[in-house]
């Protein structure tokens, strides 16, 4: 390895050590575009199940762009951050019928997409299209900063242009993706959080390891504050039917299904009696009430509590004419999409 660049040095160890995934095995930025939007806040193990089965499904973009939005979100259900989802579903529908299904070539027109950042466009433009882009994701920020002592913060958007600058004198114009990818792969398993620094090969370069700052790089201050929420989810059941609503405007939850929701620090006593209120309710069974479940989101702790009601045809009738919710069987409510909270909780009830 002795007199070899860093890039060359970095690619010679991805081509032997790279993990076997699917989508590197392809220039078709369909698929490629498709892994990035799913990993994107999720790791590789849990992605990975969900490419698989997008794939299988919407084999090409057309199929994708074709399909009705909940089944989109369906399969999509458990993985978060809907948005994700539904700008995939916009941006396939574009390529597909604005641009007779040619995905946009370039850096610059893919970064136009819906849903896609310069990070996303970089990766398309550099792994299908060649061209010399360096991307700079959480992985590459970490592995950068550390190599070549790059101290500037990594929570100010205007770091990134820092560690582009840099990347850019180093990716090579003949296997930019590759150059791409590497710096990625390393930077998650290597490079990672707590740094395997015994077996690094940049170890004796590094800059970080050398001044022993590996705890200290990257530099991130900026930290969002995370809230908790107490939710108390009412899951209204007569016969084998269960009452849910669809999420709707720019809810975070958008498209996906629930059941009747109070939020806020409320007694069991509060929540039941604010329910038999508002939909005067005659013939109410409480068959359950949860203990609260935990579900974290990037901002949040949401502690929801699950109150199982069993209510006659009559009460039935008043909360659907006073409510959005609607009538589903098990069946029907299975294949809705839904939080993965919602799902958590069926699953724990024994309903799959």
């Amino acid at each position: 390895m002795e007199g070899k660049t860093f890039s060359e040095r970095l690619i010679n160890w991805y081509t032997e050590r790279k993990r076997d995934l699917p989508w590197r095995k392809t220039k078709d930025p369909y698929p490629v575009w498709l892994s990035e939007i799913i990993l994107q806040q999720t790791r590789v193990d849990q992605g990975m199940p969900y490419w698989e089965s997008f794939m299988k499904t919407f084999p090409e973009i057309e199929d994708l762009a074709s399909a009705p939005e909940e089944k989109v979100l369906r399969l999509w259900q458990g993985l978060g951050y809907y948005s994700r989802a539904r700008n995939l579903h916009t941006t396939a529908k574009h390529v597909a019928f604005d641009l007779d299904g040619n995905f946009p070539n370039n850096y610059s027109e893919i970064l136009k997409l819906k849903g896609i950042g310069p990070y996303t466009a970089a990766a398309i433009a550099s792994i299908c299209f060649d061209e010399p882009r360096p991307v700079v994701d959480g992985n590459v920020f970490r592995f950068a900063s550390r190599f070549f002592g790059i101290a500037d913060d990594i929570s100010k958007a205007k770091s990134r242009s820092v560690f582009e600058k840099v990347l850019q004198q180093e990716i090579p114009k003949k296997e930019p993706g590759t150059f791409n990818q590497a710096m990625m792969e390393f930077g998650a398993t290597v490079c990672a959080p707590k740094p395997q620094c015994e077996s690094c090969l940049f170890r004796m370069d590094c800059f970080a390891f050398s001044t022993k700052q590996q705890k200290v790089l990257p530099v991130k201050t900026g930290k969002t504050k995370v809230r908790d929420r107490h939710f108390h989810y009412v899951v209204f059941k007569h016969e084998d039917k269960y009452l849910l609503n669809e999420r709707v405007d720019k809810d975070v939850w958008s498209g996906l299904f629930d059941f009747f929701l109070l939020e806020g620090s409320l007694p069991t006593e509060e929540v039941l009696g604010n329910v038999t209120d508002r939909f005067g309710l005659k013939h109410s069974v409480i068959e359950e009430v949860s203990e609260p479940m935990k579900h974290i989101l990037s901002h949040q702790k949401i502690y929801a509590s699950f109150y199982l009601l069993t209510i006659s045809g009559e009460d039935q009738n008043n909360v659907i004419q006073n409510s959005a919710l609607k009538s589903y069987s098990v069946e029907e409510m299975l294949n809705l999409p839904k939080p993965k909270l919602i799902v958590n909780y069926l699953q724990r009830v024994g309903i799959k």
